[in-house]
């Protein structure tokens, strides 16, 4: 009887360990699939968001223009599971004749608009381009997305919160007589009219839901669990993809995944069966015959749990760390891309020429790349005041008779902060060449730094010996960009006087804590 009960409390003790390892395991494949998904989602989004600044900034966009952009792209394999990337114009239904005649000039083909299921729909968003152009992406062509109201709704949302927006579940037309759930991510471009701003189109991106679901589960370790996929609620009419268990043991975790500003839900099932594990039958065997054995198999065991609830605890913590990094990398990416379209629409509306307008992009997206490098060399933690300058003025201040003079303590900013700093640096430098002290030989521009308070830097930037300042000059886009971007940025008004003898500007900018800004604090082990 004693030896019996051994036994029993061993295999009991190498079970429970079992199931705690299982569900371990369990959150650790969810929340791996979970986050490839999530990267999938917003490398697509993010494509969409960059086509979107491009084609809102032509009249009309044409079969090579959208060539050479999907071209650009280099779709890599994080781009699995998509159909590719296409454009449909959004148009009234007394202008389809003339559309298909435009369409069909324009790609040298026959092109026809299909209304779909419903023709009572005062707007039509017909697929114009689906790129790569394969037998299965040309039945797409001409269809009326709009017609369709999982589509239609998706279309509609995305169009009234101004970001990539994932449809619900749809078959796609590429699929013809097929029945394979997939759903379509829309980001709306707008075009600027005297009535104010007006729907040009769409452009987007088909998904097959079991593709897209394949192609996340081929960077994680799923071993032989199953793997479901659902839009809304799990009821089996919403599974979009599945991937079947070794087992099916029905015990399942689920969880929430954002893609393109809609949730489903992922599910997760073990496929440990209910039999005795190994170690639990060669206990049971055993253990009734030799007590001593079994004793010491039982010590064995429990130091291994011990080590798998280490090993548990570690394994989440790398999760936590893995989902916050890419949900600042997220952010952070999402943050850029909207400094880069507000430059490029303000600079498009201060410029006529393209060439003007390029040089000026270019150099503006230069200095935001040159205080990047400065934040990525610090792994995005404080970056000096005088590095952050120095980098933007380095063109104009080399050999030993410099025309630029730099002085100021060391005081470390933010990452934000250094951005904006060097934006208005690059302005002020990009105006001193053209126009004033730093044109002519005898120019000279000082730039000085200090603490106001202990949560506040002034820096000062002053000209000389430059051209006089011309009291009839224009407000351009570096003044404007410094006095309402930057100053917007850094939350404090930025002081820009223009006297004959130089320009003068005073910047206040942030002085902030690390923990103010810092993504998470390293943990400190006690003992």
């Amino acid at each position: 009887m004693a030896i019996a009960a051994i036994t029993a409390l061993s295999v009991f003790s190498i079970e429970n360990g079992e199931n705690r390892r299982e569900k371990g395991l369990l959150r650790e494949v969810s929340q791996s699939v979970a986050s490839s998904l999530d990267r999938r989602g917003n490398t697509s989004s993010s494509y969409l968001q960059a086509g979107a600044a491009l084609f809102t900034t032509v009249d009309d966009v044409g079969p090579e223009l959208f060539r050479r952009f999907v071209a650009e792209l280099r779709l890599d394999s994080d781009y699995r599971g998509a159909d590719g990337i296409g454009w449909a114009y959004a148009i009234d239904r007394d202008e389809v004749g003339e559309f298909e005649s435009q369409i069909a000039l324009q790609t040298a083909s026959r092109y026809r608009v299909d209304v779909g299921e419903s023709s009572s729909q005062p707007r039509l968003v017909p697929v114009t381009y689906l790129l790569p152009e394969t037998e299965r992406n040309r039945r797409a062509l001409g269809y009326d997305m709009y017609s369709e109201p999982v589509r239609r709704a998706a279309m509609d949302e995305a169009e009234r919160a101004v970001r990539p927006t994932a449809s619900g579940q749809v078959v796609l037309v590429q699929e013809g007589a097929g029945s394979s759930p997939g759903f379509i991510i829309y980001m709306p471009v707008f075009r600027n009219s005297s009535q104010g701003r007006e729907l040009k189109g769409f452009i987007y991106s088909p998904f097959n839901a079991q593709v897209f679901l394949e192609s996340a589960l081929e960077l994680s370790t799923v071993r032989d669990m199953g793997i479901r996929l659902y839009d809304g609620a799990m009821a089996e009419e919403n599974l979009i993809a599945s991937h079947s268990p070794g087992t099916a043991t029905g015990e399942v975790l689920v969880s929430e995944v954002q893609i393109a500003n809609r949730q489903f839900l992922l599910a997760v099932e073990s496929s440990k069966a209910d039999a005795l594990s190994p170690l639990s039958m060669a206990t049971l065997l055993f253990g009734l015959s030799v007590a001593a054995l079994l004793m010491l198999l039982a010590r064995l065991q429990a130091r291994q749990a011990r080590e798998d609830l280490d090993r548990l605890a570690m394994f989440e913590e790398q999760n936590s760390i893995r989902n916050s990094l890419v949900r600042e990398l997220n952010h952070r990416v999402k943050n850029t891309l909207a400094n880069v379209l507000s430059i490029i629409s303000l600079t498009r509306r201060r410029t006529d020429e393209l060439n003007e307008f390029a040089d000026g992009l270019e150099g503006r997206v230069r200095a935001l790349s040159a205080t990047h490098d400065l934040l990525t060399k610090s792994e995005w933690g404080t970056t000096l005041i005088g590095d952050v300058i120095d980098a933007e003025v380095a063109p104009y201040s080399t050999g030993s008779d410099s025309a630029v003079s730099l002085s100021g303590p060391a005081i470390e900013l933010a990452p934000n902060d250094a951005l904006s700093l060097g934006m208005a640096i690059h302005e002020l430098a990009t105006n001193a060449a053209k126009y004033g002290a730093l044109s002519t030989p005898a120019g000279k521009v000082t730039i000085d730094w200090r603490m106001h308070t202990d949560k506040l830097a002034v820096v000062n930037w002053q000209e000389s010996g430059g051209p006089p300042v011309s009291e009839l000059r224009e407000t351009g886009f570096g003044t404007e960009l410094i006095e309402k971007i930057i100053a917007h940025e850094l939350k404090h008004p930025v002081e820009l006087d223009f006297p004959v003898e130089g320009v003068r500007c005073t910047l206040h900018v942030p002085v902030r804590a690390r923990g103010e800004f810092q993504m998470r604090q390293k943990a400190r082990l006690d003992g």
